[in-house]
């Protein structure tokens, strides 16, 4: 196992990087999905002969090797269709290895299977994520989440078969309560929202939790005078946001970010940059970014669904507040401009202006001129 481990370290840090190098250069999409291919089932293949480990330990180490090469992302992409029809094919036999028979030779011991993932998984996840002070919302989200149990649960179960360690009869039940699990989840999700309503509605407990769970969710006492005041509220801070902020930065605008990612928050203040964590659409949340006093809301975030709410708390606290909107979809931005909700600029028709003004520049300038007229 030693002498397989650093061998699967020299080539995913020497080897295997190299190697694909040398193959994407050829600019050949084909054989560099061919060579990742080969690649993750020849390492897998290789370790179970040569160094009798199990085929999926060996399957394990292949994806390990192949994310430390710089070309892991291209890699996953490339693999996605094939990804996805293993996956079809894996819960189609597991729903074939299903016995529904079980369900009424034991029901009681499939309920408390259920039970388990569902209530015992949930209430676990919630109370580490609340411990670690994270807002209500953001702990039931975590929970629903974990209330199922997928392909890992599975393979652990057949090897607990193998070993003689789980009769076939606890293969059933893993396999049904799994089954329930993953049916029942979207229900969980749909009751995030009003579960958390009513937890804060009923208890004193909770909503003293939630004011003080997250110390990122408002701004700091030294946060300066003119980030609170005139400012420009900017939500999100992801590809487009990052670029929005760097600009505003440069040109020495104030601006403060709301952000749901806690430790991208965390980091913006290590680099004194104001932010407040939390979803935007939620009130408090843009109230502790100064939403009153601001001149601009700036959303960064393609959310169709939370941007209504975003801008109605806006115009709520700032009736005269600038706002502006990044869309994602063309019917979206039709419908935002039709209701006067802001200025809209729809990803896809803002690239097509750059690229179609860089080619008028070349052909046909004195329209550019004319149109900056």
């Amino acid at each position: 196992m030693a002498a397989f481990i650093a061998l699967m370290l020299l080539v995913g840090k020497r080897v295997l990087p190299w190697l694909l190098w040398q193959i994407a250069r050829t600019g050949s999409r084909e054989l560099f999905t061919l060579s990742v291919i080969a690649a993750a089932i020849g390492i897998a293949f290789g370790a179970a002969q040569l160094f009798s480990v199990s085929f999926a330990l060996g399957a394990f180490f292949a994806g390990m090797v192949m994310r430390e090469s710089e070309f892991s992302h291209r890699a996953a992409e490339e693999s996605l269709p094939l990804r996805d029809a293993f996956s079809v094919l894996f819960f189609v036999s597991v729903g074939m290895l299903f016995d529904p028979i079980i369900l009424l030779q034991e029901p009681l011991h499939v309920l408390a299977v259920v039970a388990i993932i569902i209530i015992g998984k949930s209430l676990a996840a919630l109370l580490i994520v609340l411990t670690f002070r994270y807002p209500l919302n953001t702990a039931l989200t975590v929970s629903a989440s974990l209330a199922q149990i997928g392909e890992f649960s599975f393979i652990l179960a057949g090897l607990g078969v193998a070993l003689g360690l789980l009769p076939a009869e606890g293969m059933s039940l893993v396999l049904a309560g799994a089954l329930i699990s993953i049916a029942l989840n979207p229900l969980l999700f749909a009751g995030i929202e009003p579960l958390r309503r009513w937890i804060l509605q009923r208890s004193r407990l909770a909503r003293q939790l939630e004011q003080r769970s997250d110390p990122y969710a408002e701004l700091p006492m030294t946060t300066e005078r003119k980030y609170l005041e005139g400012q420009v509220v900017l939500v999100g801070y992801g590809r487009v946001g990052k670029r929005i902020a760097a600009a505003l930065a440069e040109s020495g605008i104030p601006y403060v970010v709301a952000e749901q990612n806690r430790e991208v928050v965390e980091d913006l203040r290590k680099n004194g940059v104001p932010a407040v964590s939390g979803d935007a659409a939620e009130p408090s949340v843009l109230i502790q970014a100064h939403i009153a006093d601001a001149v601009m809301l700036v959303v960064a975030t393609p959310d169709p669904f939370g941007v209504r709410q975003m801008v109605d708390t806006a115009r709520t606290l700032n009736p005269d507040i600038e706002v502006v909107l990044r869309t994602h979809s063309e019917e979206e931005s039709q419908m935002l401009r039709k209701e006067s909700i802001g200025t809209v600029f729809y990803g896809e028709e803002e690239l097509a202006k750059g690229m179609a003004g860089h080619v008028l520049q070349r052909f046909a300038p004195q329209t550019v001129q004319a149109a900056h007229a």
